[in-house]
């Protein structure tokens, strides 16, 4: 009877998730505080179990990185790479785009795509604004180019963030596995944006005297240059953190510590950009997943899963990313991985194959990454633009989203599918 409660809890929680009827948070939390009334979850469970509880590791690397965005927001480099593009782009918003996708593809690897966006965002609607251009095929080009990009590196999208947290994937790991895929699949992203808005890139825009020079974003060089070398530092710390013995989380917290030093940013600042609401969010999934982890529902479906897929590892790499397209498309890819996580443990723990060397994690990455793409609410990043076009007067309908984003979902997808077909099954 446990099991068909926790089951219906976790059910009901994940539609009032996807539906948006209430925020997220309330409703994670509300779906926690239905499994802790009914007894599935104790204080034990929740935050000091490894298989039931809250994954600190993933929390706190969360929370140095956007103590370390909160401090480089200050410094005007997001504004000052926006006016760059700008400038290089020649007026041509065809080349616009191009060089937008690949600023937000750029620094989605060393921030995470959401914070990438909500820092892009604004600014590419400023430019619009002077430009006298549509600005919706350039804001469906951020989320697109933050989706893609958020393959990358461990720490470029929260879904990596919980698949190496329980695969034991590192940093490198991602470099060697992942960034190909997402250099090729930029080269892809570019040709699909100028098939897909064609009429809205065509033409040409004077500059002169619209745009001021990039330079000018810049208020504090020396602080600037500070915060580069620190941010420097961590990236080459992830890159070592094995042969450093340190967890990415213990780097992001101690790279945001050096941040705060160097900057001299007062507590309250750098505690303002924090977005206390996801690390809640995060927190409670882990809770909600791990009560259905409790009662053996998970192990269930993972047994099931690993026997339907038997000896043939490509079906389950095709399932898992049709399957990511599909159901994550309809549920944001973060949810939709926490579940997944321990469902994909199960069928990994069936092959002769663990860790980098599956290519059943590497089908969960790309799968939830890019299945991101697939609809407005399928991923973070997309909620937060469409979010600000909208206070911005330039609305972007679900469905008008969703057009374009089956399209580049369907393609994306296809190309990672070959990608992990030839690596792993044909050349290795």
């Amino acid at each position: 009877m446990i099991v068909y409660a926790a089951l219906a809890i976790f059910i009901v929680t994940y539609g009032l998730i996807a539906t948006e009827r209430f925020h997220r948070v309330a409703a994670a939390l509300g779906g926690v505080a239905a499994m802790v009334v009914i007894g599935i979850i104790n204080a034990e469970s929740a935050f000091f179990s490894h298989e039931t509880g809250v994954d600190w590791d993933v929390i706190f690397l969360l929370f140095g990185m956007m103590v370390i965005v909160g401090v480089l927001k200050q410094t005007g480099l997001f504004e000052f790479l926006a006016l760059w593009a700008v400038r290089h782009s020649g007026g041509r918003p065809a080349r616009l785009a191009t060089l937008l996708i690949l600023v937000t593809a750029a620094l989605s690897p060393i921030l995470d795509n959401v914070t990438t966006v909500l820092l892009v965002t604004p600014v590419t609607l400023s430019v619009c604004e002077r430009l006298g251009l549509r600005p919706m095929p350039y804001l469906i080009s951020l989320i697109l180019a933050a989706n893609v990009g958020g393959t990358s590196t461990l720490i470029a999208d929260p879904p990596n963030i919980i698949i190496a947290s329980r695969a034991n994937l590192t940093f490198d790991d991602f470099l060697v596995h992942s960034l190909p895929l997402c250099l090729i699949l930029l080269v892809v992203l570019i040709g699909l944006v100028r098939v897909l808005f064609r009429k809205d890139l065509r033409g040409h825009v004077e500059l002169d005297g619209l745009i001021e020079p990039p330079a000018s974003a810049i208020p504090d060089r020396g602080l600037l240059y500070r915060c580069l070398a620190v941010l420097g530092l961590v990236m080459l710390a992830f890159g070592l953190h094995t042969e450093l013995h340190l967890d990415p989380s213990l780097v992001a917290m101690l790279g945001a510590g050096a941040m705060v030093v160097v900057s001299q940013t007062k507590t309250e600042e750098f505690l303002e950009e924090v977005e206390w609401a996801t690390l809640a969010f995060f927190m409670a999934l882990f809770v909600l997943v791990g009560g259905l982890v409790e009662v053996g529902v998970i192990g269930a479906v993972g047994t099931y899963a690993a026997e339907l897929m038997g000896d043939n590892e490509l079906a389950g790499v095709t399932g898992l990313m049709i399957g990511s397209a599909v159901v994550g498309g309809f549920v944001d890819n973060i949810p939709y991985t926490a579940a997944m996580v321990p469902i994909v443990e199960e069928m990994v723990a069936s092959t002769s194959s663990s860790g980098a060397d599956s290519p059943l994690w590497w089908a969960l990455v790309f799968g939830a990454d890019l299945g991101g793409n697939t609809t407005a609410v399928a991923a973070g990043a997309n909620v937060v633009v469409l979010g600000l076009a909208a206070k911005a007067g330039h609305p972007i309908s679900f469905w008008k989203f969703t057009r374009y984003g089956i399209v580049v979902t369907a393609v994306t997808l296809a190309v990672a599918w070959v990608y992990v077909a030839l690596r792993y099954f044909v050349l290795a």
